[in-house]
């Protein structure tokens, strides 16, 4: 026989076990129809011949395989009588990243080697990260390689441990490198804003969008949906029109309007960050370094060249001294300095809540109040929004603080911001009905006095507890503010939820905390 013959008999016969052995290791799919958010779950029995040949277990990370499309997921094992013999189920994600029916047969083998893994537990154990190292965990991370409980340890171990400068510049980077860029050749300044959060209520941004579009200026905003918050800028402006634009989109209603306002979830400009930010919202955790890699990715992704970043202090905002403000502001700027971005921080008043409503429709209802002129439009969050546009366009037009204030206001009180937001509106897709809850509650205050403080994260936990931001009519309305004369069964706050139950669980949380220290009237 010649060798030719031979070689050909012998890849044959490697084509029929390879063969045999994927039709051993087949399994048909089965919708499950179970949603595990993020993570893809693969479900196998007990006594599946898979499991017992290759020693998988409970929560091992396997490859899931069609023939076209890989996955990696985690186990869950169940019982004989849930999936039939020669099945496995696959959860609603499992399912949508794979691209299979039910019916589909699939593989499953044992997941690649995660190398980057030993990375984090060299940071486990408190030495620092290389430029390398973080760049192939984010990578990692971002290719769905890293399982939920993984991603929580690296979120945990950076917030204790906490990054330096160079690790935190890195980590920027590598989610900026994993996502789609923005561009504007046409606008050689590209502005954003942010506010790190911590304040109820404190919704700023719309109004600053508004105001700077209309002067001119470019400020493309993408925002994020709540982390440890009652909603996000996008959550609110959820509640008006639509946010989840595609890239075109955001490029035209920039083109038409110099402003937008969506969700940068929808547009993969650091889909990283995304990952992180879902680990992050449960386990309530936003930590110094995570916290400026997630919002400067986001700022330099945009395509923005300038940024006015709000660092609000106060014993119960998310930073409570000045020290660590000076230190994140430091931070934030040396940070956007390496990435070519300018930032420039400002340390605001942080000890009580902004506006009269938390939660995406009350907020909602505050921006529209302010934006129209109306007069119970809350005063505080007008002049924190002109302070913060007044920043950007000191920076824009290298002018004077009060410059840009009075330049600011002429444009908020003219209603030509108001006709601005309305012209971005428009562009997204138009204005929506802003909905009222089902079951609604009004607090009043127990003695008279002076309301001396209010707890931010204690308010926070209140509305969340209600249902904000997943029900965008969920939160509660102040009707005191710190400094104010209260006087015995004089209304404190409404509380607003879509069910009995859940109103009645977070009036259950109220009466057991200290949310509002009412004293003697000096």
């Amino acid at each position: 026989m010649e060798l030719s013959q031979v070689t050909a008999t012998q890849q044959a016969k490697i084509a029929m076990t390879v063969k045999t052995m994927e039709s051993a290791n087949a399994l048909k799919v089965i919708d499950i129809g179970i949603d595990t958010h993020q993570e893809p779950v693969l479900y196998m029995r007990s006594d599946c011949h898979i499991c017992r040949s290759e020693g998988f277990t409970a929560n091992s990370r396997v490859s899931v395989d069609d023939g076209q499309n890989k996955i990696i997921a985690t186990i869950n094992v169940v019982d004989e009588k849930v999936i039939e013999s020669g099945s496995a189920g696959l959860s609603k994600i499992a399912i949508e990243r794979l691209g299979v029916t039910a019916g589909a047969l699939i593989s499953v083998s044992h997941a690649p080697v995660v190398t980057s893994l030993a990375a984090v537990r060299k940071k486990i154990f408190g030495h620092k990260l290389s430029d390398e190292e973080v760049t192939e965990i984010v990578q990692d991370i971002s290719d769905h390689r890293y399982s939920d409980i993984e991603i929580a340890s690296f979120l945990s171990v950076c917030a204790g441990s906490r990054l330096d400068v160079d690790e935190i510049i890195a980590l920027t980077q590598a989610m900026v490198a994993c996502g789609k860029r923005l561009s504007w050749p046409d606008s050689p300044m590209v502005l954003d804003k942010h506010c790190i959060g911590g304040l109820p209520g404190n919704r700023t941004t719309p109004l600053v969008v508004a105001i700077v579009s209309a002067a001119g200026l470019t400020i493309p905003k993408t925002s994020s949906r709540a982390i440890t918050s009652p909603a996000g800028t996008a959550d609110t402006m959820e509640a008006l029109t639509t946010v989840n634009l595609s890239l075109a989109d955001i490029q035209r209603v920039v083109a038409e309007t110099h402003g937008c306002l969506a969700w940068g979830g929808a547009v993969n400009l650091s889909p990283a960050d995304d990952l992180l930010i879902r680990i992050e919202r449960a386990l309530d955790l936003d930590g110094e370094g995570q916290l400026i890699a997630s919002v400067l990715s986001k700022k330099i992704a945009a395509g923005s060249t300038h940024a006015v970043i709000d660092i609000p202090v106060g014993p119960t905002a998310k930073v409570r001294s000045q020290k660590d403000a000076d230190r994140l502001a430091s931070l934030f700027t040396q940070v956007g300095a390496a990435c070519g971005l300018q930032v420039r921080c400002l340390i605001t008043d942080g000890s009580q809540p902004v506006g009269r409503g938390v939660g995406p429709v009350e907020e909602a209802r505050d921006v529209m109040a302010v934006l129209q002129r109306s007069s119970d439009a809350p005063e505080d969050l007008r002049e924190r929004a002109l302070f913060l546009a007044a920043h950007l366009f000191s920076l824009a037009y290298q002018q004077t603080y009060e410059q840009g204030l009075q330049r600011t206001t002429e444009i908020l009180d003219s209603g030509a911001a108001w006709e601005q937001f309305q012209r971005i509106i428009a562009a997204q897709g138009g204005m929506k009905s802003l909905p009222s809850a089902d079951f609604q509650h009004t607090e009043t205050a127990a003695s008279t006095g002076t309301l001396q403080t209010i707890d931010n994260r204690q308010l926070a936990r209140l509305a969340k507890l209600a249902g904000a931001p997943n029900v965008s009519a969920a939160g509660l309305r102040l009707h005191k503010r710190v400094g104010e004369t209260v006087e015995r069964g004089e209304p404190l706050f409404t509380l607003f939820s879509d069910t009995e139950g859940e109103l009645q669980y977070a009036l259950a949380y109220y009466r057991q905390s200290n949310i509002f220290t009412i004293g003697a009237i000096s």
